[in-house]
Formats: C-alpha cells, sequence, structure tokens
C-alpha cells in the first residue's frame, strides 16, 4: 500500500530494497526497511522514507510460502520491483540466512581484501 508520492519516487527510480526484507505479521506481510526516497515536488505531502509498507498479496500466496518462511524460519527478500498495468510489484524470495561461521569467513575475506589494497596503494 503506498502514497502517491512513494510511486512518483518509485518512477523516477528513486528505491532502494538493499537491506529490505519482509515480515509475516498476524496473516499480513509487511515490506521492511526499503528506502523509498522523498519525492522533491511533494512539499507538505512527503511519505517517511523507511516506513513499514504493506504488501498486498492473496490469502493463498500467504499460506502457501510466507507463513513457509515463517515456520522454517527463513526471511523474504525482495528481489525487484517493477510496474505492471500501473501498479507497482515487488518480487519476493525465499532465503536462508547466514550461519555465525559463514559471517566469520566473509568478514575475513574483507579484512585481507582491504589489507590487500592498502599495500597496493602504499606501493604506488
Amino acid at each position: 500500500m503506498l502514497v502517491g508520492s512513494e510511486v512518483k519516487s518509485l518512477r523516477a527510480g528513486l528505491v532502494s530494497i538493499e537491506e529490505a526484507y519482509g515480515r509475516v505479521e498476524e496473516g499480513e506481510v509487511w515490506l521492511v526497511a526499503a528506502d523509498i526516497q522523498e519525492y522533491k515536488n511533494a512539499n507538505a505531502w512527503n511519505h517517511e522514507p523507511k516506513r513499514r509498507r504493506k504488501l498486498l498479496l492473496h490469502r493463498r500466496e500467504i499460506l502457501k510460502f510466507a507463513n513457509q518462511a515463517y515456520e522454517k524460519n527463513f526471511t523474504l527478500v525482495p528481489l525487484k520491483m517493477y510496474f505492471k498495468e500501473g501498479r507497482a510489484k515487488v518480487l519476493l524470495g525465499i532465503c536462508r540466512g547466514k550461519k555465525n561461521y559463514d559471517k566469520r569467513e566473509s568478514i575475513k575475506k574483507g579484512d585481507m581484501q582491504r589489507d590487500i589494497d592498502r599495500a597496493m596503494r602504499r606501493g604506488r
């Protein structure tokens, strides 16, 4: 459920779903942490950029995969946002979060890459 200034921002491409995720609460699906920037021409009727947005799904869709994700402790991840027949759509995927040992490996790789970059800059 979007307000007018959010739709204008979406059409202008002022959206980021990098950190966004879906959450099932009381039989409804919410899009959390999606950043839709303010529309500059909306003035006083602008929206809050990172507010929670209710996703309109059919009941069978909620029962089919959203509850499955909730029960098995998976995460709903927005893969892309697009317009179809004048309506804003969100493509959701189900994924499993990283385990602690996976996170440690990612941090270690990032640290090594940072050290390599620093050494390369010093050598120039």
